[in-house]
């Protein structure tokens, strides 16, 4: 494994394991009056599209990492979008 790839491996495991507190906390609590709306359609939005794009170039670290971290984030915008609060 080559340094790029480590590299890769590294920010991947970082951007899945932040985004695993906050969806455990809102999943349990279905608290999200502290969580920005847009944020999360952002984030949504950006880590869709680094899917797409992991599968676009066959990468399959990347196309893990972003299919975790989606099935993280999306729970977490179902239950602010259902709470119906804009902030």
């Amino acid at each position: 494994m080559n340094t790029v790839s480590i590299i890769g491996l590294v920010a991947a495991f970082c951007t899945t394991v932040a985004s695993l507190h906050q969806a455990i906390k809102t999943i349990r609590s279905r608290e999200t009056r502290g969580i920005s709306l847009w944020m999360y359609v952002l984030i949504t939005f950006g880590f869709s599209l680094w899917l797409v794009y992991g599968f676009m170039i066959k990468d399959v670290p990347l196309i893990a990492a972003n299919s975790v971290t989606l099935i993280l984030v999306i729970p977490v915008l179902v239950i602010k979008i259902r709470n119906g609060e804009r902030s």
